[in-house]
């Protein structure tokens, strides 16, 4: 019979295998873990629930000085008088005498015309006035002969009593006196029309000399030599020339939302891209009082209506020197007309104007809510000159806020004139809240 084997002395399975056994926070791991992660998760919200941060206000200093009102526009510059130079005659470009940036005087040649064809038509009507002139001395002669026979019948007639010639001989040979005269006046005429004509081919050999009508520059050359030119139907244009660019035009369009605050004899400066932090002083000359649509044909009306891009300008013309030179035609001019000046006046920004304590902003919904451009449209509705306004100061450091009446005035659009009896110039507006984080 076989001993019974103790159970305290037989081989544990994890012996028997030949495993480790696991340590006890393993073993206990599925238990306390979920436990940690809750415990933190606790103490994580009730730190960031924990109390309620004081509101941290965004201000600026209330300031005091004078605001300049302006307005601004972008045109081009253009050279006070510039004129483009044609041919009135047509033909081949025979020579050329000036080139682009050439400076050229009144009376200048600038070119020349073929002119073969022309002076053709001048031997022919120098012979065609010969002709007349010959025609003229025969109606003439025959004028002379036929008035001296006519001059012999009435003595005769009056020799003879009536007798001789007949009455139907005497007023034959007045009948030729008249012809004669109306011949003799018939062929003047004629010689005038031809000296005309010829006068007409002199003028026409003359204008193939092109000249220079002004005294400036050449901007452009749009022919060369060889080149046939056609003025049948209108006049081609071969050079254009601006008269003095030491004295320029700027010409830019003033909305119609501006242009009641522009006037004649205004300051302005303006910018080109030529010379990046340069402004250039200028001088308002005019304002149009037609609006840029108003030559517009109806057709090109209807289609920016329909467009709904219809933008109503008005042309405004600034004087600008150019002393140097360093402004050229053609340059795109961004300029700035100072329309007013306020003086003196105590100024707060436009937000400060806007802000409200008790407005939540929506973060959630950021710019994705249509209420907020819409508060924001109301709002600065409101500001307006004369209206009454609120703005709000730091009391102390708790965030306390003292809400002040001020009317408001002119504003730039950063900017607004106020006027009040408690507010100072250097206290502090609240312009905003600072959100949290920041």
């Amino acid at each position: 019979m076989s001993e019974e084997t103790d159970p305290a002395e037989s081989p544990s399975l994890d012996e028997f295998l030949g495993t480790k056994p696991k340590p006890r926070w393993r073993r206990w791991m599925k238990f306390w873990l979920p436990g940690l992660i809750v415990l933190l998760l606790i103490l994580g919200i009730a730190q960031c629930s924990g109390g309620q941060e004081q509101a941290d206000y965004i201000t600026e200093p209330v300031v005091e000085r004078s605001l300049d009102l302006s307005v601004t526009a972008t045109g081009n510059l253009r050279p006070t008088n510039q004129v483009e130079v044609g041919s009135e005659v047509s033909g081949k470009i025979d020579r050329i005498y000036v080139d682009v940036n050439d400076r050229v005087v009144r009376g200048q040649v600038l070119a020349r015309i073929n002119t073969d064809v022309i002076e053709d038509q001048i031997t022919q009507a120098r012979a065609n006035l010969n002709a007349a002139r010959a025609q003229v001395t025969q109606a003439q002669a025959t004028y002379g002969v036929d008035q001296a026979q006519l001059a012999r019948l009435q003595e005769v007639y009056r020799v003879s009593g009536g007798k001789v010639p007949s009455r139907v001989e005497l007023e034959q040979a007045e009948a030729a006196v008249m012809r004669d005269r109306a011949a003799v006046a018939a062929a003047q005429a004629n010689v005038r029309a031809t000296q005309a004509q010829l006068s007409t081919a002199v003028t026409s050999r003359n204008r193939a000399v092109i000249r220079s009508p002004v005294a400036g520059v050449v901007l452009a050359r749009q022919v060369e030599p060889g080149q046939t030119v056609a003025a049948s139907f209108n006049t081609p244009t071969l050079f254009i020339i601006a008269e003095d660019l030491s004295l320029m035009q700027l010409r830019v369009g003033i909305d119609e939302a501006d242009v009641g605050q522009v006037d004649d004899g205004q300051k302005a400066t303006f910018t080109v891209d030529a010379y990046p932090g340069r402004r250039f002083p200028a001088t308002v000359q005019r304002v149009d009082q037609a609006s840029s649509n108003t030559a517009a044909t109806a057709s090109q009306q209807a289609s920016a209506a329909g467009q709904g891009n219809a933008v109503v300008t008005y042309e405004a013309r600034l004087s600008v020197g150019n002393p140097e030179g360093l402004l050229r035609p053609g340059m795109t001019a961004t300029a700035t007309i100072a329309t007013e000046s306020t003086g003196k006046r105590m100024l707060v920004p436009n937000s400060a104007l806007r802000f409200t304590p008790d407005a939540e902003q929506d973060e959630e919904a950021g710019v994705l809510n249509p209420e907020i451009g819409l508060q924001q449209n109301e709002q600065q509705a409101t500001i307006g000159v004369g209206s009454r306004q609120r703005v709000y100061i730091l009391e102390d450091e708790q965030g306390t806020l003292e809400p002040i009446e001020v009317v408001t005035g002119q504003s730039d659009g950063r900017m607004t004139v106020v006027r009040s009896d408690e507010l100072e110039p250097g206290m502090k507006v609240v312009t905003g809240k600072r959100a949290a984080g920041q």
